[in-house]
């Protein structure tokens, strides 16, 4: 008998340290230990050489061993559902390894770094802010009182709760915070998103991004902004760019100007971005209106500033010759590579 327990004690060891060289292992395990010809049924033959009074132990013994033998079973069918487990033996350290995917800044995000690093270079510094915006900063401060009819201009996404406050139309929102604190002379760039009520189309969406600038101080005049801006397009699409200004009107500039830049998709001969005239809008700009500086506290007397802004994805258009606005949100894996080697 004690032959025989010896036996089932190195059975149920060499079960719990069972690793079979086949595929299946709960298939393995079933026909080594619990099959018709299994290890568990052939020491169980062994009762009939077991003295008459240790066989109820005996028995009792032989049947743990059983149960035993199902359990780890059992066990094995469940990892990975019958799935080979992963051994040394079973890996090829000789095959390549897997590739991992180099990933890029989007090509709004390239453009939004090289737009402020130009500005950088001139001095200007950048300032941010909410984009949930109140009626104060983004309108009336800016010349927009109520029912100013300037106000249609931008169709704004208003908070239900409380139309006091909007997803912010412009990051205007930002220069009026920044004038606010009274720190001057102000040289600052306004990057972020914002958001209008418009159709989407290839040259509209309901959130875009925008990049404004605003400087303040002594004797500043419209001959600073042209520079500034000639400086920037030469910078951002070179030298051989042509620029036009044409008079406009924003109620926070005045005088005020569009900007344009000959068209680089069609090279000026026409197409559904410059609508088949060759130019293309890249910014509205001005002087700041004499009403803002006050409504900010600064005197209007004393201090005069300029004022731009512009799409950031309408140059990021222009810059790399796209021709649908909605792809950029669209999170297309084919397009966005195209931008790896633009970082």
């Amino acid at each position: 008998m004690e032959n025989l327990l010896q036996q089932v004690e190195n059975l149920k060891e060499e079960m719990k340290n069972f690793l079979g060289e086949e595929k299946d292992q709960a298939e393995a395990f079933r026909i080594k230990f619990i099959g018709s010809n299994g290890s568990v049924k052939s020491l169980m033959g062994e009762m009939k050489n077991v003295a008459a009074e240790n066989k109820r132990e005996m028995g009792k013994v032989l049947n743990e061993l059983k149960l035993f033998a199902e359990s780890k079973y059992e066990e094995l069918k469940k990892i990975a559902g019958g799935k080979p487990k992963i051994t040394e033996s079973t890996i090829d350290f000789t095959l390549p390894g897997d590739s991992l995917s180099i990933g890029s800044r989007h090509p709004i995000s390239i453009v939004k770094n090289k737009i402020v690093s130009i500005f950088q270079r001139l001095g200007f510094s950048v300032a941010e802010g909410p984009e949930i915006e109140d009626d104060w900063h983004n309108f009336t401060a800016l010349n927009l009182p109520e029912n100013h009819p300037a106000r249609d201009m931008q169709d704004t996404f208003y908070v239900s709760q409380d139309p006091a406050w909007m997803l912010r139309t412009h990051t205007s929102s930002v220069q009026v915070r920044e004038m606010e604190k009274g720190d001057l002379p102000i040289r600052i760039i306004c990057p972020g998103r914002v958001y209008r009520n418009e159709t989407i189309s290839a040259r509209a969406h309901c959130f875009f991004h925008q990049v404004e600038g605003l400087y303040i101080a002594d004797n500043v005049s419209f001959a600073d902004l042209k520079q500034t801006l000639y400086f920037f397009v030469q910078e951002m699409f070179g030298k051989d760019v042509k620029v036009r200004f044409r008079p406009s009107y924003f109620p926070f500039t005045e005088p005020s100007a569009e900007m344009d830049i000959s068209c680089l998709i069609c090279g000026g001969e026409g197409c559904n971005v410059c609508k088949h005239t060759g130019w293309v809008e890249i910014l509205g700009c001005g002087m700041v209106h004499p009403n803002v500086l006050e409504n900010c506290g600064i005197d209007s007397g004393r201090y005069s500033g300029f004022a731009f802004g512009m799409g950031i994805e309408r140059i990021t258009m222009l810059k790399y010759q796209i021709k649908d606005l909605r792809i950029f949100s669209e999170n297309d894996l084919r397009f966005l590579k195209q931008f790896v080697s633009a970082v």
